[in-house]
């Protein structure tokens, strides 16, 4: 079957994060002076459900929801729209909202947590390699979205020295300004020579502790003063903000995970999302593939990788259990309507069920559904229906060719007589049902 497989039904449910930074505020500033003012903004527009705020120093994060089945790019407009015409409102140093849509397709269908028995792989370690296998899976046009949680990203920390900065005559805001400046990279034009144009860059991006260091902060006695003169600089992992631990309880040896360390051991968990419509068992499967492909090279041979989530795996199994259930229900039918009828009535459900199925998927594939556990019930609900309409036509076929002689015209007559009593019998049921599509 090449119709996609995922968990989840494709249920359209915009919803949209709005970003707004205000540097330096404390979040009773940031909730009285941003969140406050623009929630009452966000609930003038229509369709809006729920608007839940984040706040945190200096920071503020708001999700709108929207009902069900409202237009995502509707629902986009009518929010930037509502926002744009209020800009005037934004208190200073408050920064212009940043709109991020989201969908029921950023929900990660495969995770994978790094971990290791030994102990020089820490978090920061165990975060470079996940975010070098994220270069790598990401190379799947199928893969929306990934994530890393845990471990620490690599920062170069400066930590000032008030009495240097005194004696340089220096502040913290000059220092600030002299990293801005230096941390960058612009086009200055181009040149041309023979046949060739060659393009000009100026300034350039700071890399490492030693470029930081470099960088000329101000001038003293007509001497330059770099960085390093004035502040401790250090390269290496970020303050931590969270944590993730990777623990084996009794079920670890169940699924093939062995250890030989007692304890929860520092973890890092990387989480991938597929694109809409995508196959999610094919998605998970290639970046499965690729994973046992990199062990040993990416991959050190002593960080393990574990599968701690895989939605395209459960998918798959399940979509495959049905149609095997289904298949030996339809045999089951088959066998008994050829022992009580024959098999002439026996083949005419034989035929009728598989095509009227292969329609009914061909047609959820040509308009871009997928085959998830909502799709799956319809199915398993729509077989009954089918077999008992089947069933009843070919029964009243046959009980015409006991009772009269087999002519042309009999089955046509026969189908006739139960034909419309079984098509309202199908509408009724379609109707009791059509209600829950809107």
């Amino acid at each position: 079957i090449i119709t996609p497989r995922e968990e989840e039904p494709q249920i359209l449910v915009p919803m949209i994060d709005v970003f707004v930074a205000y540097p330096g505020a404390s979040p009773q500033e940031v909730e009285a002076r941003v969140t406050k003012p623009m929630e009452k903004l966000l609930w003038e527009i229509k369709g809006v459900e729920y608007i839940y705020s984040i706040v945190k120093p200096g920071f503020n994060l708001t999700i709108v929801r929207f009902y069900v089945g409202q237009s995502m790019e509707e629902s986009i407009v009518n929010l930037n729209n509502k926002l744009s015409a209020n800009y005037d409102r934004i208190p200073p140093g408050v920064s212009p909202p940043l709109i991020k849509q989201r969908s029921i397709d950023d929900v990660p269908i495969l995770t994978l947590t790094l971990w290791s028995d030994s102990d020089r792989y820490s978090g920061y370690e165990l975060r470079r390699i996940g975010a070098e296998l994220c270069d790598e899976i990401k190379k799947d046009q199928d893969v929306s979205e990934f994530a890393l949680i845990g471990g620490q990203k690599r920062q170069v920390r400066i930590t000032l020295d008030p009495a240097r900065l005194k004696a340089y005559h220096m502040s913290a805001l000059q220092i600030t300004s002299a990293l801005q400046k230096a941390n960058i990279l612009l086009p200055s034009g181009s040149f041309s020579t023979g046949n060739r144009e060659y393009l000009v860059e100026t300034g350039s991006f700071l890399k490492n502790s030693e470029d930081v260091g470099n960088v000329v902060t101000g001038l003293f006695n007509g001497r330059p003063v770099y960085l390093r003169d004035v502040a401790a600089i250090a390269d290496g992992p970020e303050e931590p903000a969270g944590y993730v631990f990777m623990g084996l309880g009794k079920a670890a040896a169940q699924k093939g995970i062995k250890s030989e360390a007692a304890g929860p051991k520092e973890a890092v968990t990387l989480t991938i999302a597929k694109k809409k419509g995508a196959n999610a068992s094919l998605v998970a499967g290639e970046a499965l593939a690729k994973v046992e492909a990199l062990k040993g090279k990416l991959i050190p041979k002593d960080v393990n990788v574990t599968v701690t989530r895989n939605y395209g795996d459960t998918a798959k199994e399940k979509s495959d259990e049905l149609l095997e259930h289904m298949l030996m229900a339809t045999i089951a039918v088959i066998i008994l309507i050829a022992f009580t009828l024959g098999w002439r009535e026996a083949i005419v459900v034989a035929v009728a069920v598989p095509v009227t199925l292969a329609l009914t998927l061909l047609i959820n594939y040509l308009y871009g559904y997928t085959l998830n556990r909502v799709t799956l019930f319809a199915l398993i609900f729509s077989i009954g229906i089918l077999v008992d309409d089947a069933i009843v036509v070919v029964e009243n076929i046959h009980r015409h060719f006991k009772l009269h002689k087999i002519e042309p015209l009999t089955a046509v007559l026969a189908v006739a007589e139960v034909g419309n009593p079984t098509i309202l019998a199908t509408l009724a049921v379609i109707a009791a049902l059509l209600p829950m599509a809107f």
